[in-house]
């Protein structure tokens, strides 16, 4: 599954948000093995291996090609990166022959920063840039490919769903209208058009970011990957590991509280009264505190941290 890295992009500051918090939480025995779903620029793995003992070991995983190469500065000999969405962590566990027998799990949800800043990724409204916003840009379809291609009514889904964008219809049809005159190929362009059409702009935020979030979770099927990357993570945990995740806003908090909630909770449709053991209801995770959030100082350190929130669990059996 590993490939070649090729070269990192130079002077795109990356702060991983919740870093301690993130990994207090994950790492309980320095001598376990370790699995960091979205390596990113490498901020949280390389807070873990400092906490690991010579025994200790970290798989990575990531499926940009860019933090692939970010990962090559690692030297130490108990990590290992493989380039592979975050969704297949079960495939990638079991050809380590770690299935069954990781510590924890680590998933920070979202884009990084130098994804963000770097116009030619696609990912910002703020920069101008080719219109693309895929994670792996070397598979898949565009933004701009989807843009084009995509009928009324599925954009309007697209932008309501997974931007929770009021004038969703309204947007799409004036997206539809103006590529009629020529194909949307540029970031600012987008934006302009969403600017242009949208009524109502909120205190502080781009008309166009709810679209631009959008787009950006239909390219790349980040909910499917989550909602996979989940249910990979708890068979991988050995029993007492760690399940660790950080997400970036409501849609992928919602998915993250409901999956633990679920696993807390075990089967709860079996008729009352039923004379039955605990682990037959099948109460696979027990939740650990609270949701936290990043605090003040990180904030204003990191303002993309604001709308963070961290879920912890621990697998039963």
């Amino acid at each position: 599954m590993q490939s070649a890295p090729d070269t990192p992009p130079r002077g795109f500051r990356h702060a991983s948000v919740l870093l301690d918090g993130a990994v207090d939480a994950l790492v309980h025995d320095p001598d376990g093995a370790y699995l960091d779903g979205t390596f990113g620029r490498g901020g949280h793995s390389r807070e873990i291996l400092s906490r690991l003992s010579p025994r200790g070991r970290l798989l990575a995983i990531d499926r940009d090609p860019q933090a692939i190469a970010e990962a090559a500065a690692i030297d130490d000999p108990r990590f290992t990166i493989e380039r592979a969405e975050f969704a297949r962590l079960d495939e990638v566990a079991r050809a380590h022959e770690l299935h069954g027998r990781l510590a924890g799990v680590l998933l920070d949800i979202g884009v990084s920063s130098p994804q963000l800043d770097d116009p030619e990724r696609g990912f910002s409204f703020l920069r101008d840039g080719p219109l693309d916003m895929r994670m792996d840009p070397t598979r898949g379809e565009s933004a701009a490919g989807f843009i084009a291609r995509a009928g009324e009514a599925e954009l309007s889904r697209v932008f309501k769903e997974f931007g929770e964008e009021r004038y969703a219809r309204r947007l799409a049809r004036a997206i539809i209208a103006r590529r009629t005159e020529r194909r949307f190929e540029r970031t600012a362009d987008l934006a302009e058009v969403v600017k242009t059409a949208h009524p109502a702009w909120e205190k502080h935020k781009h008309p166009a970011t709810r679209v631009f979030q959008a787009l950006r979770i239909q390219v790349n099927g980040e909910l499917e990957q989550l909602d996979a990357a989940l249910e990979a993570a708890l068979e991988a945990l050995a029993p007492g590991g760690h399940l660790v995740v950080i997400s970036f806003h409501s849609l992928e908090d919602r998915r993250v509280k409901r999956f633990i909630r679920h696993h807390v909770r075990g089967d709860t449709h079996l008729p009352r009264g039923i004379p039955i053991r605990d682990e037959q209801l099948e109460r696979r995770l027990e939740a650990v505190g609270k949701a936290q959030r990043p605090g003040e100082s990180e904030v204003k350190e990191n303002p993309r941290a604001r709308s963070a929130v961290m879920r912890v669990a621990r697998k039963r059996y």
